[in-house]
């Protein structure tokens, strides 16, 4: 038992060195391995001293990195963060670490990049909008940063 608890930690470490995880992660992980529930929770106890595992730090790479590389915004990455059952006090901490400039810079270079075929520049500007706003992005940021465009 002790030799599968350590072989198995192992795995959970490198699963972790990886990328950054969130506790949901590992144990979705540990699910598909078939570990009984009271090692997870020793396993997951272990990362968590052993620093493998820290919920705030995953957060702020994990919102930083859907930003800038999916062009993800606020919303998208608040109720992607909720699914892996990260406590609401961390995600509000990790969001509110997000640089203003940044976010408002891929706004526009989101909106920018975007080309409709529409009827007229009103139905442009409005599917523009609905194609931000799908992306994460709220809707009142999204219309401001559309109308200072065309003026």
């Amino acid at each position: 038992m002790i030799a599968e608890h350590s072989h198995i930690l192992e795995k959970a470490r490198q699963f972790c060195d990886y990328q950054e995880r969130c506790i949901q992660d590992v144990k979705d992980k540990l699910k598909s391995w078939q570990i009984t529930h009271e090692l997870t929770d020793a396993i997951i106890l272990s990362l968590e001293k052993e620093n493998y595992i820290d919920e705030d730090r995953f957060v702020r790479a994990y919102a930083l990195g859907k930003l800038r590389h999916n062009k993800w915004g606020r919303n998208k990455i608040l109720y992607a963060l909720k699914q892996k059952n990260i406590p609401d006090l961390v995600i509000q901490i990790g969001l509110q670490e997000i640089d203003t400039d940044e976010y408002l810079e891929v706004l526009k270079q989101l909106l920018q990049s975007k080309t409709v075929k529409a009827a007229n520049a009103y139905e442009a500007k409005a599917k523009m909008a609905q194609y931000a706003i799908q992306k994460g992005f709220q809707p009142s940021l999204v219309w401001e940063v559309l109308n200072a465009k065309d003026a």
